[in-house]
């Protein structure tokens, strides 16, 4: 998978230039992960431990055992996650299980804008937001650099703009 920011078409026939999402967006996950479930181990194992009995403790393996799993998917979600500038749309794909492609013309995009909550900013994430006249064909390409999302969301009304004058 690429990393890289290549655009457009590749050779004849070659397909889409895939460009995939940075690792601190899974960086930001795993640790999310291992804070939440850590904190419920501690949650459960803590009580159970003092109020029950010391075998009930166990308990707090479930979510200990929920990291190492949540650790492997979201790796794999992570890697599922790709985008493609291509001459006349945006394609943006992803999903392990279900697998979803989404195609957004550039001429049907009413509004691009980037959004970047406190914890992605805390990891220098953001993500671009993509609104068409049809609300189901809405979509997103979370954890980007902030440069790289600015630099879409400006390259992406630019081409909304230009191809929208013609309809």
């Amino acid at each position: 998978m690429e990393t890289g920011s290549t655009v457009g078409e590749r050779a004849e026939g070659a397909g889409p230039g895939w460009t995939g999402l940075p690792p601190g967006l899974l960086r930001m996950r795993r640790l999310l992960l291992v804070v939440w479930l850590g904190a419920a181990a501690a949650g459960v194992g803590v009580p159970l431990g003092l109020l029950v009995g010391p075998a009930w403790a166990a308990f707090a393996l479930l979510p200990l055992a929920g990291i190492g799993w949540g650790w492997v998917l979201l790796g794999r979600n992570w890697r599922s996650w790709r985008y493609a500038e291509r001459a006349d749309d945006l394609l943006i794909s992803r999903g392990v299980l279900w697998h979803e492609e989404t195609v957004v013309p550039y001429g049907r995009m009413q509004l691009v804008e980037v959004t970047s909550g406190p914890v992605e900013r805390h990891f220098g994430l953001a993500g671009v937001q993509l609104h068409t006249a049809a609300a189901a064909t809405d979509a997103r390409i979370p954890g980007l650099d902030p440069a790289e999302a600015e630099r879409l969301r400006d390259r992406l009304t630019e081409l909304g703009e230009a191809r929208s004058a013609g309809l």
